[in-house]
């Protein structure tokens, strides 16, 4: 992706646009609130607001070559900004209707490539300079009661405040992401305020539907009853593997189910979830590219041997409060390593272990201390494709010592004020890209974000 200059008039277009939205933001965020000093109140609408920063940079490491995916071995420092209105109208009394405007800007390291466990979640695989508007989200969610017990739903993004049945049968449809209902983590899953590592937030080997920025079209049913969440969904995929999505076309999709199980252990909350999915569009077998790349002596191109075909995977979550302001989590994944990744990144084993605590010991309630560690695996027909020469969604250095991707990452989150908490992060990566001639990188991250 080329690169250029931003001009003076784009930064004070930005500082204009941000204002103008915290503006607005704040104005809606106070109507909000007021309708929700009383418990029980129903929220009848609610504007939300966020804006996040984050600038990561990794000094220079060895290498003995660099392809066309690789992380720049000499070293980078890039930075992504977005900010977010999330407007939501109870159009009855269970049925609400959410529209998210953003305006992105900025690039992940090195484009976004050159690490299958990307180490920004706020990096987007589309960067640009110059500010963009957008609409991640436009969904429509109708709840059915199913029991006289009842919960209050607090304030929340694309949540209105209130009352419902605990046992309840949720629908959701439009535009929306999948894993904003499927593969959720109390402890890593959101890269605003938590971790940032891609094979962290979600399961590595989850290659969920998905257009650049992470969204899609689709439909999800959730039934809870009692300790137990059933999910299940059917989503839009690309027109072509990691391609834009431009309008609604289902010819080619995602099936995705999810049994979400909560209990107490030792009187600490815990939930195990296990997710399948299955993608069925035209997408290629690694080995099918290597063997045509072999026969022409050229180097191997899954975009020419593509074909209509299922690939499925499956993911294990877990997490468990161990003591008050402290919880681990475990998340486990594979999915079918003979073909191509469709949509995510290519990662087809991986495990993730970790732990997240509450500044309660040291007197600073509202900060967060997390570490984890991530081990990501290619397929053996994905490593003879990468080895011959093969490029990827992320990754692709023009050949092959393949090594597992391994990843530590640990971040410490302070609270600066109400709505206002700065983070600083840092990963350390053996083998980027799964290539022993690559690295170890360290990549420093400092992230601001603020909720109005």
């Amino acid at each position: 992706m080329k690169r250029r200059k931003q001009e003076w008039w784009c930064v004070v277009a930005y500082a204009s646009v941000i204002s103008a939205c915290i503006l607005a933001m704040t104005a809606g965020t106070v109507s909000a609130a007021e309708q929700s000093e009383t418990p029980a109140a129903s929220e009848d609408w609610a504007l939300h607001g966020q804006i996040t920063n984050v600038t990561q940079r990794h000094p220079g490491f060895a290498s003995s070559y660099q392809g066309a995916n690789s992380l720049d071995a000499h070293g980078r420092t890039e930075e992504t900004t977005d900010v977010t209105l999330y407007a939501g109208l109870r159009l009855s009394k269970n049925t609400e209707l959410w529209i998210n405007h953003e305006i992105d800007q900025g690039f992940g390291l090195s484009n976004t490539v050159g690490m299958a466990g990307f180490p920004s979640g706020e990096a987007y695989k589309i960067g640009k300079n110059i500010p963009y508007l957008r609409i991640p989200r436009a969904f429509l969610r109708q709840t059915w009661s199913l029991g006289q017990d009842q919960e209050q739903l607090a304030p929340a993004l694309n949540q209105l405040g209130g009352v419902r049945s605990r046992d309840n049968l949720t629908v959701t449809v439009g535009k929306f992401s999948v894993t904003d209902i499927f593969d959720t983590n109390t402890y890593a899953h959101d890269p605003r305020i938590d971790f940032l590592n891609w094979s962290v937030i979600d399961s590595g080997a989850f290659d969920y539907a998905a257009d650049a920025w992470g969204f899609t079209y689709g439909l999800a049913a959730e039934l809870s009853h009692g300790d137990m969440s059933f999910r299940t969904g059917v989503f839009q995929l690309s027109p072509v593997p990691n391609g834009k999505i431009t309008a609604v076309d289902f010819s080619q999709y995602m099936l995705v189910a999810e049994i979400e199980q909560r209990y107490h252990f030792g009187n600490r909350l815990g939930k195990f979830k296990l997710l399948t999915f299955a993608n069925r569009g035209k997408m290629a077998g690694y080995m099918d590219a290597v063997s045509a790349a072999i026969a022409a002596g050229a180097v191997p191109d899954v975009a020419t041997v593509r074909k209509v075909a299922w690939r499925s995977g499956i993911a294990v979550n877990l997490e468990q409060e161990v003591a008050t302001g402290m919880g681990v989590f475990v998340r486990a994944s594979a999915n079918d390593g003979s073909k191509e990744a469709f949509e995510f990144t290519e990662i087809n084993r991986s495990l993730a272990v970790g732990m997240a605590l509450k500044g309660t010991r040291w007197s600073r309630p509202d900060d967060t201390i997390g570490i984890v560690g991530v081990a990501n695996v290619l397929s053996a027909d994905a490593r003879s494709y990468f080895s011959h020469g093969g490029i990827g969604i992320l990754i692709g250095d023009s050949g092959l010592s393949y090594g597992r991707e391994q990843i530590i990452e640990a971040y410490y989150s302070a609270r600066l004020g109400k709505r206002l908490t700065l983070s600083a992060d840092m990963q350390h990566v053996t083998n980027p890209a799964y290539n022993r001639s690559r690295g170890p990188v360290q990549i420093y991250g400092l992230r601001l974000h603020a909720e109005l």
